[in-house]
């Protein structure tokens, strides 16, 4: 009802003005030295050994949470907005307030998101093969993911503790979608793995003293056991024998990594729904993480579409071919930056095993500049969506890619919608 009345409005917040000053004053004074501690910056992130934070980070914690809350508050009240053309004469404090929270819940985000960031980029690599447990049939998890799968629950409680406000929630926001977009650029830019080598052979022919030739086995081997068919009745097996001499290795998968990384990244909290002023950041951490799931749905469709074509010599496009009638759908919420290089692997056989086909190498770029300027991000990626797509669509049209045309053409229709879709986009 106060502020129905202009002149009694400006009278309260003049009286407000004072103690606020006061309070941003005291604040600040007892959080300078906190940070200025060395005990802050020891043991920024949370480690196994070390999940809680220490005194000093507590107690900087503590003031921060505190600034929150008053904020908090002036958010209630429509206090030292922009928009008050009343003027109040309390954003400065408000901004005072502000920057209390993001001196002490930056450095601890930023501590998390250092750690992440070099796991997230190790997921672009193929690790080396492991050997798997006997009688298990799922793939082997990529190291990051096992890493991150000891340290995210950590995680995920100390974010819990520092993010109380709305700003913090903002800078929560700018973590999330930064670490969801890396682990795309990451995941969708993972080479094919490369061919297994064909198993050497147990046994070995030698001649013996008449001239014949024999088997000779290795002095570490010891003597075959007859064959079972010898003593058994022969009954058809229940699954096909896996190849002799082969070991039950397996690598790791690429679908099943992006699955698992986006349940991990799941755990951390997420900005707050129900605030007007966390609304927006909300919806775009909520909108990465539904591109980081569909990008899971088009990674296990393309597998299933490779493991459909093995063994069919005489039909080779037939995985292929339910793909493309799922592509549209499978593509709908993921970037088409994000999705080029896979569907490139996917439709359009590559020259040289050991050098797949890229996007920077079809626009002229080294990987370095194409990443730096068209990758940084889920803005940037869709500045450039028309620009990448047109050259894209030029080099597929004058044959400069070699490749079977029905591929070719299924992935020109692909970038041609996209660049439509993008158009009506903006």
């Amino acid at each position: 009802a106060s502020r129905d009345n202009p002149h009694l409005y400006r009278a309260l917040l003049r009286s407000l003005q004072r103690p606020l000053s006061v309070l941003l004053s005291n604040l600040s004074s007892d959080l300078l030295p906190l940070l200025a501690s060395p005990a802050f910056q020891n043991n920024l992130v949370p480690t196994p050994q070390n999940p809680s934070p220490n005194a000093t980070q507590l107690h900087a914690i503590g003031l921060a949470t505190l600034a929150g809350e008053v904020l908090e508050a002036f958010d209630g009240l429509g206090l030292g907005l922009e928009t008050d053309m009343r003027g109040d004469g309390l954003k400065s404090i408000r901004e005072g307030l502000a920057s209390m929270v993001r001196r002490v819940v930056d450095p601890l985000i930023n501590g998390i998101r250092n750690e992440l960031m070099p796991l997230l980029d190790a997921l672009e690599t193929n690790p080396s093969a492991t050997a798997a447990p006997k009688g298990s049939r799922s793939p082997v998890a990529h190291p990051s993911i096992m890493t991150m799968q000891a340290v995210m629950p950590l995680y995920a409680r100390a974010l819990g503790r520092y993010v109380t406000s709305t700003v913090a929630e903002n800078s929560l926001a700018v973590l999330l979608i930064s670490l969801v977009w890396r682990g795309l650029v990451a995941l969708s830019n993972r080479p094919n793995p490369p061919p297994t080598p064909p198993a050497s052979p147990t046994l070995s022919s030698s001649k013996t003293k008449d001239g014949r030739r024999g088997v000779s086995q290795s002095r570490t081997t010891p003597p075959a056991t007859p064959p079972p068919s010898r003593f058994t009745l022969k009954l058809p097996p229940s699954r096909p024998p896996s190849p002799p001499g082969a070991p039950n290795v397996r690598g790791s998968n690429v679908a099943a990594d992006c699955r698992a990384l986006y349940d991990l990244l799941s755990l951390l909290p997420r900005p707050s729904a129900d605030k007007e002023s966390t609304r927006i950041a909300r919806e775009a951490v909520n909108e990465g993480f539904e591109a980081l799931r569909s990008l899971t749905a088009l990674l296990e469709a393309v597998q299933a579409a490779a493991a459909s074509n093995r063994g069919r010599a005489g039909a080779p496009d037939v995985g292929l071919a339910e793909l493309e009638n799922d592509l549209d759908a499978l593509t709908e919420e993921v970037p088409m930056l994000i999705a080029l290089p896979i569907l490139l692997r996917t439709f359009l056989p590559q020259a040289d095993a050991g050098h797949e086909l890229t996007v920077s190498s079809i626009l002229g770029l080294s990987e370095v500049e194409y990443r730096r300027g068209c990758l940084s991000g889920f803005g940037r990626e869709e500045e450039c969506t028309d620009a990448v797509g047109q050259r894209i669509l030029h080099t597929l049209r004058t044959g400069a890619l070699v490749g079977a045309s029905e591929r070719v053409d299924v992935l020109m229709r692909w970038v041609e919608g996209q660049i439509a879709a993008a158009a009506a986009g903006h």
